[in-house]
């Protein structure tokens, strides 16, 4: 069962705010208003709709099993968790 996740949403949201929301939205688990605003988000910012591209093709590979998850994912991956984690919270 898919339960939408209903937040009061910011006109525009920062690259933290969408990291803390990116798998749910990924997920489709996000209320139309937050939806968009992360996909708004995603669609200005370079470096956060490379990290859904990442996070897409992760899943998609243990989606698959067969195939391996690439090694350049999995760092960028934990490159930009690291970075936001030491930015702290905005």
């Amino acid at each position: 069962m898919t339960r939408l996740i209903r937040r009061r949403v910011p006109d525009h949201l920062s690259c933290r705010q969408v990291a803390k929301v990116l798998q749910t939205h990924l997920d489709g688990e996000l209320d139309d208003e937050t939806a968009s605003a992360v996909a708004e988000h995603l669609e200005m910012c370079r470096r956060c709709g490379l990290e859904a591209a990442t996070y897409i093709e992760l899943k998609e590979a243990l989606a698959r099993r067969a195939a391996p998850v690439p090694t350049a994912s999995l760092e960028r991956l934990r490159s930009f968790v690291a970075e936001l984690d030491a930015h702290g919270a905005e």
